[in-house]
């Protein structure tokens, strides 16, 4: 780790400690993450940072705690079985800090590219392309009118509809490394399709990650499909 990365780290720290004490006494805190109370006190206000060590620490074992329950406790599930997370999609700030939870916790290849499907996945595909300092692609179901050559993907749904993705030709190059990504991931039909565009493109896949997994169905066809780590933050039953 060099010492930008370092830093980054412990600035990453400090943010999700921040975040959790606007809810929490720092005595409340310090039991939730076993830290001394006067050492979150510093490190909430800015007048040290955490060393590697324990940024790692807080970001990957603390803070994917914590944004999963915050992630169950804004994710709505109707009686019919539709997912409303729109009080998550909608929340820049907490998806900038799933960000690097999501990079810690499941040791993604460092992506060229960042890919998801229009529309939900787009605010996550941002925060984690901004994480990473890579490029941000999505797939549409429809062709841009300017756009001259496509990577294209289709797939004939159990229910019998036919769906496919569209992607312009320049948005990943061969051999780079991608990551796919998506707010919602159920039967993983979705990712699929986003697997076979980066196959089309002769990149390679980095991880597929989604904040929340609707039973087990899409990990498992998306673990099946490619050998990089795969997981969400969250899972609904």
């Amino acid at each position: 780790m060099n010492r930008a990365e370092k830093a980054a780290l412990q600035l990453q720290a400090v943010s999700v400690l921040r975040t959790l004490k606007e809810t929490r006494t720092y005595d409340e805190l310090a039991e939730e993450t076993g830290l001394p109370a006067g050492d979150l006190n510093r490190y909430v206000n800015g007048h040290v940072l955490p060393s590697a060590e324990r940024a790692r620490e807080v970001v990957s074992e603390v803070g994917e705690r914590v944004l999963r329950a915050e992630l169950e406790d804004r994710v709505r599930l109707d009686e019919e079985g539709y997912v409303d997370n729109s009080g998550v999609v909608f929340d820049q700030a907490f998806l900038d800090l799933v960000a690097p939870v999501a990079a810690e916790s499941f040791d993604f290849g460092r992506p060229d590219v960042v890919l998801t499907a229009a529309t939900d996945g787009i605010t996550l595909a941002a925060a984690l392309a901004s994480y990473y300092d890579a490029r941000c692609a999505y797939a549409k179901k429809s062709k841009e009118t300017a756009v001259d050559e496509f990577i294209e993907a289709r797939q004939r749904l159990e229910s019998g509809i036919e769906l496919t993705y569209y992607l312009p030709a320049s948005a990943v190059d061969a051999g780079e490394t991608v990551l796919v990504v998506d707010d919602l991931i159920r039967s993983g039909e979705t990712q699929e399709l986003l697997l076979d565009i980066v196959d089309t493109a002769d990149a390679d896949v980095g991880g597929v990650f989604a904040l929340i997994a609707a039973g087990d169905e899409g990990i498992e066809r998306a673990t099946e499909r490619t050998g990089a780590p795969t997981g969400a933050l969250a899972r609904l039953d």
